[in-house]
């Protein structure tokens, strides 16, 4: 088992400390570790794909600053889906989640003075930069301690988030283990991953208090009222992060004899995602595999679209469905509700998402609607 690190000594003790550093408290109160994330926060919201800028009121930034910058760059080398675009979008979205009046929100709720002090162990997903980054913050900040097992596919951006978190306090390393094992000595885990692995993850971690996520999808539904600048906004749902995340629009519900020339004209904004090497190849064979099955398909060059009642398409895809009846489909959609992330619409179903809102989640919005901070609160 491998500890996470601090920086070097020498480089943590030479940071000017001003009054805003939070070092020298000691009673790590839930206050306290809401102040601990706000920073992060503010250290998160120099970064942008225009423009990144250092702030002289950021903590620390004479040691992460730089390194940041550099990691970012570097993450499609070590996952070729971690494009400096899809990187610094994770980023601003954390760091707009991330600020003291969220981090009160989220938490006012919650009854949180005497949690704490269990091992959670963490079996992350990679789908999506730091696509594991809300569990980590909803056990530390609920008083346990985190064991973090990342994925092959995101090995790099968390643990540098954690030495920041570190660096701001460094009561935190008390807190915080990475491993590259198989999780030992914990209380309780929370494991993401496909269907089949939660089956194993069911039977391994039967004997300890647990989440399991396991694949779903998000689905929008259409009325045929929808504008060119609603379907701009679907398009965002569907490919941001190349559609590899579940909270990505994967399948359409639409009116019988719906006409899709208004859904092309919206998304056709996102033609440039064929220039991906990545996602161009998905495409090619994703497509070639449904014309050689004599499957009909409407294509406009970037994404295919197919009639079928599965929930997962393959990226470079999305599958359609037709609806007669409203109440029918909410009855479908809410038999189907495991299978389903998210549902996106005009206000068609109660508690769906506005359009190309999906990749913002609130810091309340849970994966899979359990909470995982009452499941903290309860082991």
């Amino acid at each position: 088992m491998r500890k996470a690190c601090l920086l070097p000594r020498k480089g943590l003790f030479l940071c000017k400390i001003t009054s805003k550093t939070i070092h020298k408290q000691i009673n790590m109160t839930l206050e306290y570790k809401k102040n601990i994330f706000a920073e992060l926060g503010k250290f998160l919201s120099q970064f942008s794909e225009n423009e990144s800028i250092k702030k002289e009121n950021v903590l620390h930034n004479d040691l992460f600053f730089n390194d940041f910058l550099d990691l970012i760059e570097l993450s499609q080398s070590h996952n070729g889906w971690y494009t400096p675009e899809q990187v610094y979008f994770a980023i601003r979205s954390w760091a707009e989640a991330l600020t003291k009046e969220n981090l009160d929100q989220w938490l006012s709720k919650y009854n949180l003075e005497n949690v704490g002090g269990k091992t959670v162990g963490l079996v992350l997903a990679g789908n999506i930069p730091l696509v594991g980054f809300h569990d980590f913050l909803s056990v530390l900040i609920s008083g346990h301690k985190v064991l973090v097992k990342t994925s092959s596919n995101d090995q790099h951006l968390l643990p540098f988030l954690a030495k920041y978190i570190m660096a701001v306090e460094p009561k935190m390393a008390e807190y915080i283990t990475f491993t590259e094992g198989k999780l030992e000595n914990f209380d309780a885990v929370i494991a993401t991953g496909s269907n089949n692995t939660a089956r194993y993850f069911e039977y391994y971690f039967k004997d300890k208090p647990s989440i399991i996520r396991k694949n779903r999808n998000s689905v929008a539904v259409l009325d045929g009222t929808e504008s060119k600048e609603d379907f701009i906004q679907l398009g965002e749902d569907i490919f941001r992060y190349f559609g590899l995340g579940c909270r990505n629009v994967s399948k359409l519900f639409v009116p019988k004899n719906y006409k899709f020339e208004a859904f092309f004209e919206g998304i056709f904004e996102y033609q440039d995602v064929i220039h991906y090497e990545k996602y161009a190849n998905n495409y090619d064979y994703n497509k070639a595999v449904f014309l050689m099955s004599n499957f009909k398909l409407l294509d406009n060059g970037f994404l295919t679209i197919k009639e079928d009642t599965s929930y997962s398409s393959p990226i470079s895809s999305v599958f359609y469905e037709f609806y007669e009846n409203t109440e029918e489909l909410k009855k479908r959609l809410a038999t189907d509700n495991e299978q389903i992330q998210c549902i996106v619409s005009k206000g068609i179903i109660e508690n769906s998402i506005p359009f190309g809102k999906t990749q913002k989640p609130e810091l309340w919005d849970y994966a899979d609607n359990v909470d995982t901070i009452a499941f903290l609160s309860s082991i």
